[in-house]
């Protein structure tokens, strides 16, 4: 009798696929097997890349003779704390009675490559087994039962397959070749000047990428210098207090002028003054409406939750890391509550569309958001919800957006209180959509004091919308007295308006933010750009460094190398100065390595040979040349002396237990000059 084998990536998740397929299984060591079926699983990766030295043993020890390290064809080998599953997994891949293999790992480029390596290293025999992907988006039981009916030929998905190995292959190329030059190269003058015994120079193609962008900002911080400047502010009266702002507009006797620091601010106070003097000059001093302008202002449910979205609105409300946001999402997925998590898309496919009612229903069980729920039904919004941006074929390219499934309700309450606020999170931004925009009326007013124009705006929140479903709350600005908001709306062209006073207002400019963990996240997705609009950030999506699947890691690996700091409180990231003598280090050597436009295209790169644009080929020579080249470059050149200088720069803004360390390895370094001369 012929037998099919599931594989999962996880026991938990071969339990799933156990309960789903409906069969009576005998637990044994590593699987289960029924009549027709074995469910098997791995732990993760069972099979790692080898280290060179499996290459030849002249490698164990760090050499710039033996770099570049680029092997023509790569080892691979099992991973000694699963051998014992991977010799079960092995065995079963190659039973004779099985002629037919369900691949359940998950459902993306290293869920992919998980099992592949798998399959290579057991070396199965793929003309003698038919070889199907199992491909969904959340491990209800209906949704695993469609993933196994529609399961295509692994063939189909080999082009990801290729993608994934270059990946791995790409950051162990640059890992292990950049990290061994600049600690032979630069190692010891890193130690040399923090007393250290031994420093070992972590380099990756998207840890050091980020690692600069954490540096860069801070240095920007430094070197930013406050610019104070003087508005010039009108306290107004018609029916209640407001103000206006004076602006160097057309037809202002300000308008270019060298006096003005932008068009709304003095470089000095004295010439605000001035200004104001010359309007008090004329009396009585009034303002007349100039222009009045009034409008109503749709605000719609912004998208659903990718990973970076979710991984930023977690830092900033609840102040946990991307790498606890993923983990938690992740147990909400594999407890069927929310569908799969690692996904760079923010839209709905048109077949989840047709059956959303079901994810809905669910959430009536819910108690934070039940009572929406069954609004939405009652309205029947989800029903023509295909026809709007949060329904997208085209935005997806492996799985849509992380929604909640409506199902696992119960398992809830056994959740960490974080974790069911994560969950509320994802709920309120799902429900959201089915709701009506925000209504807001806003009312610009411009009046004209003296020949200048000054002016005033306000914005009042008329109609909640979906708001009341996000748990977003008007801001003290939108909430304006009705008897206030009744006199504003009197005015007209030509109306009087009391002037009580004009005043100066010093402000300054303000310096760039620190990275969040949350923002960072933002950043990395959009090639290193922090865009705060949520628009804006879609339309440039797709460019990212590193993927959904690794960022919070490598924010996680920076940390534990201790090359940035995250303030566990506020989430927010600096570097060390261990991090910044590495930054200086890469600056001076292998400059690209810091530029988070090239480290995209690499990320691009990969996505063109998941879509068969170009070739596996193709990509490794442009790999291989860019790493033998800049290698190259930094063997021929010796910026030691230089690094020192550099190092003090940086040195000043620490408090170190070593600014006696410091002075004696300036001390070191001088002694041994002094030797030389003698």
């Amino acid at each position: 009798m012929k037998k099919a084998v599931y594989i999962a990536e996880k026991p938990s998740v071969a339990q799933e696929f156990c309960k789903a397929l409906k069969v009576n299984t005998v637990r044994h060591d590593g699987y289960l097997e029924g009549d027709h079926v074995i469910i098997t699983w791995c732990v993760g990766h069972l099979v790692t890349m080898s280290y060179p030295e499996a290459y030849d043993e002249k490698y164990k020890k760090w050499s710039l003779a033996a770099l570049p390290f680029l092997p023509e064809k790569f080892l691979y080998e099992v991973i000694p704390g699963v051998a014992k599953q991977f010799k079960i997994v092995s065995g079963l891949l190659n039973r004779k009675d099985v002629d037919t293999i369900y691949v359940c790992t998950d459902s993306g480029r290293e869920g992919e490559y998980i099992y592949r390596l798998v399959e290579q290293q057991a070396k199965v025999d793929r003309a003698a087994k038919t070889r199907r992907r199992v491909w969904i988006d959340s491990q209800t039981e209906e949704e695993i039962m469609r993933g196994i009916r529609e399961a295509k030929d692994l063939s189909e998905y080999d082009h990801l397959a290729d993608a994934a190995y270059l990946r791995a292959k790409e950051d162990y190329l640059m890992g292990i070749n950049f990290s061994r030059l600049l600690t032979l190269k630069y190692g010891s003058t890193i130690s040399s000047y923090l007393n250290a015994d031994r420093t070992v120079i972590s380099v990756g193609r998207v840890m050091t990428c980020v690692l600069g962008m954490v540096v860069r900002r801070e240095r920007e911080i430094r070197q930013f210098v406050k610019t104070p400047f003087y508005r010039v502010v009108a306290v107004l009266r018609h029916g209640g207090e407001f103000e206006g702002e004076f602006r160097a507009v057309e037809g202002s006797a300000y308008q270019g002028s060298p006096k003005l620091y932008k068009e709304n601010g003095f470089r000095e106070r004295a010439d605000a003054q001035a200004l104001i003097d010359a309007l008090c000059a004329v009396q009585p001093l009034k303002g007349t409406v100039q222009s009045i302008e009034r409008k109503k202002e749709n605000k719609y449910p912004p998208l659903l939750f990718n990973l970076a979205e979710l991984q930023n609105e977690c830092s900033r409300l609840f102040k946990i890391s991307p790498d606890e946001t993923l983990r938690t999402v992740q147990e909400l997925y594999e407890k069927k509550l929310v569908t799969y998590p690692r996904t760079d898309a923010r839209v709905l496919s048109t077949a989840v569309a047709k059956e959303i009612e079901k994810n809905i229903r669910g959430l009536r069980e819910f108690s934070p958001v039940g009572a929406y729920a069954s609004e939405v039904l009652s309205r029947g919004s989800h029903r023509i919800i295909s026809r709007s941006r949060y329904v997208d074929d085209k935005q997806i390219t492996d799985h849509y957006a992380i929604i909640p499934t409506g199902q696992g309700l119960n398992a809830l309450p056994r959740f960490s209180p974080q974790a069911q606020k994560v969950y509320e999170l994802i709920a309120r931004r799902f429900l959201a959509i089915f709701f009506p925009p925000a209504v807001y009326r806003k009312i610009s007013l411009v009046t004209l004091i003296g020949g200048e124009k000054f002016f005033s705006s306000f914005k009042v929140l008329e109609e909640e919308g979906y708001l009341k479903v996000s748990g977003t709350k008007a801001n003290k600005e939108e909430q304006l007295d009705m008897d206030f908001l009744q006199a504003l709306g009197s005015l007209r062209k030509g109306t009087e308006l009391e002037v009580q006073k004009l005043e100066v207002r010093e402000g300054e400019t303000t310096p760039p933010k620190r990275y969040n963990s949350g923002s960072m996240i933002l950043a990395m997705e959009n090639a290193g750009q922090l865009i705060e609009d949520e628009e804006l950030r879609e339309q440039i999506r797709g460019s990212g460094i590193g993927t959904s699947a690794t960022r919070a890691e490598i924010l996680k690996k920076l940390i534990g190398n201790s090359y940035i700091a995250l303030n566990k409180k506020t989430q927010i990231l600096t570097p060390t100065l261990l991090g910044e003598l590495i930054f200086d280090v890469v600056r001076g050597s292998i400059r690209s390595l810091l530029n988070p436009e090239l480290t995209a295209s690499w990320e691009k790169g990969l996505t063109y040979v998941a879509e068969g644009t170009i070739s596996p080929d193709e990509y490794m020579a442009k790999l291989n040349h860019f790493i033998r080249s800049r290698t190259e470059s930094v063997m021929n050149a010796d910026y030691r002396a230089q690094f020192y200088a550099v190092f003090d720069e940086a040195a000043q803004y620490y408090k170190q237990p070593a600014s006696s360390a410091r002075r004696s390895a300036k001390e070191t370094r001088q002694e041994k000059a002094d030797q030389k001369k003698n």
